[in-house]
């Protein structure tokens, strides 16, 4: 073979493998795509995951399937996930642990910035301030009020250490100027039937938990630490409405993929997820949470990811918190 035709069959080669990605991603996807959960069916997460999902698969043509991996605070289903090929056919539905656990868990188990690829932003609902019905505390000013008369007198419990609520109480304890005596549990439903029985005098969770009992009248929501009021408890003034102007503490949900994801699918699956937040019945599901959909682009969500880990990495070193 001469050395011009050696130098011409490289080139058409070349050429040829160059294209290979744009038509993978061309015909992505071809075959069903799975969504992660870290937490257990029934949940919020799973709800939302099965409700996002369901509209997703419409868009792509493809069957999307959620599996459960529960287990060592979300950190399973993230390994199940970054052990995976960035092909666009394993995402991760994310809530705040992703951005805690590099903080909370030591040795870190993965880095958020070289791990993944941010596909989209999903939706936000807030963290609340719950206390029995009839209980002596009745604002959000009053425990403050009780917290500063006597600091650790007033319990608070929250589903664990590390969870998304504990850290909120943590900013809201740093910011109120307070120090409240933290009960952690495995879980929100031992947490609120511990405050229903006076055991505990207030609790954080998020909103989804405290509803139906809120409801029924046995819980009084004290705040929202949403920026905004909730939809569903419209008449709870938020933590910055009761004096703490600029307080937020949500509990954000979002996808992520394998670090290495195709630019091309990373879109396709981008817009999947923004038609899905544009329907009715993806809508209701967050409405039901306590909370609403949080379209935007992958940039922002990457920006959000970023902005918690360093927000809530000052506070897991700060105050020394460490996981269950």
């Amino acid at each position: 073979m001469n050395t011009r035709r050696f130098l011409t069959l490289t080139a058409l080669l070349a050429l040829g493998f160059s294209t290979l990605p744009a038509a993978a991603a061309d015909a992505y996807p071809s075959r069903p795509v799975k969504i992660l959960v870290g937490y257990s069916a029934g949940g919020a997460v799973d709800a939302i995951a099965r409700s996002v999902g369901q509209r997703m698969s419409a868009v792509l043509g493809q069957p999307v399937i959620v599996e459960n991996r529960p287990g060592a605070g979300t950190n399973i289903a993230v390994k199940a996930l970054t052990s995976s090929p960035p092909d666009g056919y394993t995402l991760l539905l994310a809530a705040n642990a992703l951005a805690v656990n590099p903080s909370l868990y030591q040795p870190a188990p993965y880095d958020l910035a070289r791990d993944f690829t941010p596909v989209a932003s999903v939706g936000r609902v807030p963290v609340v301030f719950a206390v029995r019905d009839g209980a002596p505390i009745k604002s959000l000013p009053e425990l403050v009020a009780a917290a500063k008369a006597k600091p650790g007198g007033v319990t608070i419990a929250t589903p664990g250490n590390g969870a998304t609520p504990h850290l909120a109480m943590e900013l809201f304890q740093h910011t109120a100027g307070i120090s409240l005596r933290h009960v952690p549990y495995k879980g929100g439903a031992q947490a609120l039937t511990d405050v229903l029985g006076g055991h505990v005098d207030v609790v954080a969770v998020n909103a989804l938990e405290v509803l139906p009992l809120a409801k029924a009248g046995k819980l009084k929501v004290l705040a929202v630490m949403s920026a905004e009021r909730s939809a569903v408890l419209p008449g709870v003034p938020t933590v910055a409405e009761s004096g703490f102007p600029g307080f937020e503490a949500s509990v954000w949900y979002g996808f992520v993929a394998p670090a290495g994801l195709p630019k091309p699918v990373a879109t396709k699956l981008h817009e999947a997820v923004q038609k899905a937040l544009e329907s009715p019945e993806v809508r209701d599901q967050l409405a039901a949470a306590g909370g609403g959909p949080l379209p935007g682009p992958a940039t922002q969500f990457e920006k959000l990811l970023q902005s918690e880990a360093a927000r809530y990495g000052q506070l897991i070193r700060d105050a020394g918190i460490k996981p269950d």
